[in-house]
């Protein structure tokens, strides 16, 4: 009879946090989660003596295999032996957990009783095989790990191999993984921090799926399920690899990880708000193609969330979790949507963002208005005094009271010699986005906020 096993790594975030030593050693262990997704279940075939067809699924930390009732014990053995080894080699923080079951019924009855059996084993540490985790006195090396990804890409052609550090032999044929490095090379971070126009920052981009998981759940065959995990894993392995060599990136952003429902990138501020935008549409293109005959919103939309460093020598473990917190915050406020600069907005909204700050730059660039004006069209705003170089109170107090005086104010910030047709449709923009017909509006929009931080970013000196 045929049986389906799932496996599931269990600890990932906690192990790729493990680390603070610069960009190498953080991207060399999502290099390595994963390669062991990819990796595993294709040894347990192997070990088995099954063909390497009965892969289902494998990427994004978890796998799918069709296995026979005869094979499960040897499975089991194989599976304890490899969790025994990764927890041992990872300080105790990475670990497997799997689910096996008779192919009996609908797939949905199937995948319900294996995520049942998956649950049991998150939340129970009796169902562990005895003495799984033995002590361990030792901490996985980050010179392991940044050797792994400074070998790219010849270490993405790693097999399973108990007997060398790490159980990676480097060998065989390459995984289908995003691999990029910034300008061909190692660019530390601080390189790409100056690379960026304006204020020299960088900062992680991080994307996800909304509702990946429930998509999955919906499938109605394990043919589908296989289609869907394919299909996404391809798509954020080839486009993100993709837009990485196109001439704006190329020198600019390196691949952390693609995973099965989503990735992450680490450059230069300035490249990944657009590689965010290029990503979503991408993304909305390809999902409605594949997903138009799928009822629900479910695995249709992406949202993002981009973390800056508040330090050119932050690090960037750091960084990478806030980014991470951040994408948790917009997926919960609605999804489809995007973090940036303290805000939430969906893409839409990113869209209207992005043409308030073209507008604004050319005021700058193109009609001679000085880039300070960007501060002060900030401190006609409540929240300016928490960000921003904050004016006297009083000051404050005055405009929020008087938004007469807001209207003056801007008229003679924003005035300048030139009164062409372009600079008054600048300028005007500038000022619908500003200029409210009641005091309880003078809040600028989320878009407006994040319009205003994005220009005063690009028009930073040193």
């Amino acid at each position: 009879m045929q049986v389906f096993l799932q496996g599931k790594l269990l600890g990932v975030e906690p192990f790729l946090q493990d680390t603070r030593d610069g960009f190498a050693p953080l991207a060399g262990r999502c290099l390595y989660v994963s390669l062991l997704s990819e990796v595993l279940p294709r040894a347990l075939l192997q070990h088995l003596g099954l063909a390497p067809e009965l892969l289902g699924s494998a990427g994004g930390g978890q796998f799918l295999v069709a296995l026979t009732t005869e094979s499960l014990p040897q499975a089991n053995e194989f599976l304890v032996d490899a969790t025994r080894r990764l927890a041992a080699f990872s300080g105790q923080r990475l670990r497997l957990a799997w689910a096996a079951t008779e192919n009996l019924g609908a797939w949905s009855d199937v995948r319900k009783r294996l995520e049942e059996q998956l649950t049991r084993w998150r939340g129970a540490g009796a169902v562990e095989p005895e003495g799984l985790f033995e002590p361990f006195a030792g901490e996985p090396a980050d010179a392991w790990f940044k050797a792994l990804y400074q070998d790219l890409p010849a270490s993405a052609a790693a097999v399973w191999n108990t007997g060398c550090e790490g159980m990676l032999s480097r060998e065989g044929e390459p995984h289908w993984l995003a691999t990029h490095c910034a300008g061909g090379g190692q660019a530390p971070l601080a390189e790409l921090a100056r690379r960026a126009r304006g204020r020299k920052a960088w900062g992680v981009l991080r994307g996800d799926v909304d509702l990946f998981a429930l998509r999955l759940r919906k499938a109605q065959s394990v043919e589908e399920h296989i289609q869907l995990s394919v299909f996404f894993k391809q798509f954020f392995a080839g486009e993100v690899q993709v837009l990485c060599s196109q001439p704006e990136f190329a020198s600019k952003v390196a691949v952390l990880y693609t995973g099965g429902d989503d990735f992450a990138i680490a450059g230069a501020w300035d490249a990944l708000i657009p590689f965010g935008r290029e990503m979503e549409r991408l993304f909305q293109r390809s999902s409605e193609e594949l997903l138009k005959e799928f009822p629900g919103a479910e695995g249709k939309t992406l949202s993002m969330a981009v973390a800056l460093a508040p330090y050119v020598d932050s690090e960037l473990v750091d960084v990478f979790a806030e980014a991470g917190r951040q994408l948790e915050i917009a997926k919960s406020s609605g999804r489809d949507s995007i973090a940036l600069f303290g805000r939430v907005l969906d893409w839409k909204q990113l869209g209207e963002a992005a043409d308030l700050r073209s507008a604004m730059l050319r005021l700058v660039d193109a009609f001679g208005c000085p880039p300070q004006f960007l501060g002060e069209l900030g401190a006609f705003y409540r929240e300016t005094d928490r960000i921003l170089p904050a004016r006297s109170s009083r000051r404050v107090i005055e405009t929020q009271q008087r938004p007469w005086r807001l209207h003056r104010r801007l008229n003679r910030v924003l005035d300048g010699p030139e009164r062409n047709r372009d600079y008054q449709k600048a300028r005007n923009t500038v000022l619908a986005a500003f200029l409210t017909r009641g005091q309880a509006q003078l809040k600028l929009k989320p878009s407006g906020r994040v319009a205003l931080e994005w220009a005063r970013f690009t028009e930073e000196t040193e």
